[in-house]
This record gives structure tokens, sequence and C-alpha cells, in this order.
């Protein structure tokens, strides 16, 4: 109980600094702690639902302008993550984890090769545009644990010029629409470990707090940096436990 309870504040930070749901950190530190990929999933998803409404809430308060393509987006992530909990009965942990590992790599590069801040203004995007990024990103996303801000903040950043500060304040909340979309598909399908989820979720929202609060001070160049050795992080935790 003492191990997810630190397990859940230390990725609320995250997820309040970083813009994510906080299941790219989570589900390694799972499994790592011997929960196999599928729980990992579950309980991960369940802390999502508490750190992204919390963080959300006080991103909105600060500004909401940066959620009017969110909505859409969300709209279909959350379509996507209602096939989630099929995709998650019908292939084995050790997919489910190759498919972890190419999201992270994706997002690394995607990053590493776009601007902190926007070279060109945001491009006014078409709705219909919107609802189909967010529906196969919410598919993907919840089948592997994580949020989407993983998938969806290189996509910002990279094809959209949103700067990577309101990237990942959209980011987070995108994943209020997928993780209950996620969480509702795995409970019908049985997956959900509400003890542990909850107790993780709870947890979350003291680090979502601190998280978003020490975002604001850190210079967006800087902030890339974080966001690619984190990243990187992860991704060398998922390829020790899967290889």
């Amino acid at each position: 109980m003492i191990e997810l309870l630190v397990l859940g504040t230390l990725t609320g930070f995250t997820s309040g600094f970083f813009g994510v749901g906080g299941g790219m950190i989570l589900v390694p530190l799972l499994i790592v702690s011997g929960f196999e990929m599928k729980a990992a999933i579950a309980i991960s998803i369940m802390q999502m639902v508490f750190s992204s409404i919390f963080g959300s809430f006080l991103n909105i308060k600060k500004s909401s302008a940066v959620f009017k393509d969110g909505f859409f987006i969300g709209i279909g992530g959350m379509l996507g993550g209602l096939f989630s909990g099929y995709i998650v009965s019908s292939f084995s942990n050790t997919f489910l984890q190759y498919l972890f590992i190419i999201i992270v790599i994706f997002s690394i590069l995607r990053i590493f090769f776009s601007p902190a801040e926007p070279i060109k203004e945001e491009r006014k995007q078409n709705k219909f545009i919107l609802i189909l990024i967010g529906f196969f990103i919410g598919l993907i996303a919840m089948s592997i644990g994580v949020g989407g801000s993983i998938m969806l903040t290189p996509i910002l950043v990279g094809f959209m010029h949103y700067s990577l500060k309101r990237a990942t304040a959209l980011g987070l909340f995108f994943v209020v629409f997928s993780s209950i979309a996620g969480f509702s598909s795995l409970w019908f399908h049985g997956q959900i470990l509400l003890t542990e989820g909850a107790t993780v979720g709870i947890a979350s929202l003291i680090g979502v707090y601190f998280g978003i609060k020490v975002k604001t001070l850190i210079h967006s160049n800087s902030y890339k940096k974080y966001i690619l050795l984190l990243n990187i992080s992860v991704l060398f935790m998922m390829i020790y436990k899967t290889i």
C-alpha cells in the first residue's frame, strides 16, 4: 500500500509537470515492481481519471483558450478509448509492451526535431480531423495504459505549431476524455483493479498540484529537455523489462 501511495504521488507530479496522464511512467514502474502489463494498464488508467481531471481544472483556471481544439480531440479520444478493452483482452502482454516502446520512440523523435516555441502561428484545424486524430490516439493509448499525451503532444508541436507548454496542457485535458472511456471499457471487460487504482489515483492529486506549480517556473527550452529526458528514461526502462 505504501509503495502504491509513493508511486501515485510521483506519477501525479509527472502528470502535472509534463502534461501527461502519468501512464508512461507509472506503467513501467508498476512492471518493475512486479505487476504484469495488463494489471499495470488497469491501475494506470484509473489513476489518469483522478490526475487529468484535477490537473485540467488547475490549467483551465490559468488559460481556457488553450482548450479550443481540445474538446474535439477529446471527443475522438473518448470514442477510441471505448474500444481499448477489446485490444487489451485480445493481445499478449509482450505485444503491448513492444507497442509501448514504439510509441515512446516516436514521441522522442518528433519532440527532438520540433521547436519549444512555435516558429509559425497555430493552424486553424478542421474539427473532423481533430476528432479523427483523437480517435486513433485514444484507441492506441488506452490499450497500452497511457493517456495519449505522449502521442498528442508531438503532433500538436510538430504539425499544429503549438508551443510545448500549451501542447502539454491540452494533452492533459485530452486525457480526461480518453481515460474515462478507457476506464469504462476495461471495467466492461473485467480488467479494472479498483483498490490499487484508487490508492494510486488519490495519492496522485498531491503530485499534480505541485507539478503544475513547478512547470510555470521553467523556461521553454529547458522544459523541452526535461520532456526528452523523461521519455528516454521510460524507453530504457521498458526495453530493459521487455527484451
